[in-house]
C-alpha cells in the first residue's frame, strides 16, 4: 500500500485552490490537509499540520511564497515544498531555489504532471522534466551569470565522484528521473537511487535542483 501524502495547498485565489484539491483528492494515496490564502498563514499551518509537502504559490499578500518557503524548510525540514510559478520573473524562479524548493509546477501544468511533480517531490525525486529544467536555467542564467571557474572544493567534490557517479550527476544536470536514468544507464532503479544519494552527499547538494543548479556552475549536462 503507498504511503498517503499529506498536502497543503497555498495560494491566494480560492478557485485555484478549489481546483487543486479537486485534482490530488481523486489520487487513492494524497490527501489535502489545509489550505492557506497567504504566507503567513502557510507557515502557522505547516507548523500545525506538519504536511508532507506543501503546494506554495509565490506571488501573495501578506507574505510571498518565496520567504514563506525559506520560512517552512528552515523550520520544518522534513517538509517539501513545491513551487507553483510561470517562470514569468527571474528573481521569483531563482528566490524560490535559494529558499530551499524542492521542485517547481507550472500553473499550467496538465493533471498528471502535477500528480507526478508531488509523487516525485515526495520521495526525493525530481520534479523537473528536460523541459522545464531547461526554461528554469534559461530564466535564472542571467542571475547566475555565466558559469564560474569550479571553487576548489567544487573541484574536489566532482573529482571524488566515480564514473559511474559522474554519469548520475551529469543526468541530474538534465532534469532526469531516477527511471529514466536507469534506462539510460541500463541499470536498475534502486541502483540510481543508492548512486543519487551518494552523489548530493559528496557533492553537499542539499536536493536535486541545487545538483542541477551545481552542474551549470561547473558548465556541465549541456546547457
Amino acid at each position: 500500500m503507498s504511503q498517503t501524502i499529506r498536502v497543503l495547498l497555498v495560494d491566494d485565489q480560492e478557485l485555484i485552490r478549489v481546483g487543486f484539491r479537486m485534482v490530488l483528492e481523486a489520487e487513492d494515496d494524497i490527501v489535502v490537509v489545509g489550505e492557506a490564502g497567504d504566507g503567513r498563514d502557510a507557515v502557522s499551518l505547516s507548523a500545525a499540520l506538519e504536511p508532507d509537502l506543501v503546494l506554495m504559490d509565490i506571488r501573495m499578500p501578506e507574505l510571498d511564497g518565496i520567504a514563506a518557503t525559506e520560512a517552512i524548510v528552515r523550520e520544518h525540514p522534513q517538509t517539501r515544498v513545491l513551487v507553483l510559478t510561470t517562470f514569468d520573473l527571474d528573481e521569483y524562479a531563482f528566490g524560490a531555489i535559494r529558499a530551499g524548493a524542492s521542485g517547481f509546477l507550472l500553473k499550467d501544468a496538465q493533471r498528471h504532471e502535477m500528480i507526478s511533480a508531488v509523487r516525485a517531490v515526495h520521495r526525493g525525486d525530481a520534479a523537473l522534466s528536460p523541459r522545464i529544467t531547461r526554461m528554469l536555467l534559461e530564466h535564472v542564467s542571467p542571475q547566475l551569470g555565466a558559469p564560474p571557474a569550479p571553487a576548489a572544493s567544487e573541484s574536489a567534490a566532482l573529482e571524488s565522484l566515480t564514473e559511474r557517479e559522474r554519469d548520475v550527476f551529469l543526468a541530474i544536470g538534465r532534469g532526469l528521473t531516477n527511471a529514466e536514468i536507469a534506462r539510460t544507464l541500463y541499470v536498475g532503479e534502486s541502483t540510481v537511487k543508492t548512486h543519487v544519494g551518494r552523489v548530493l552527499a559528496k557533492l553537499g547538494a542539499r536536493d536535486r535542483i541545487h545538483a542541477v543548479i551545481l552542474a551549470h556552475r561547473l558548465g556541465l549536462g549541456g546547457y
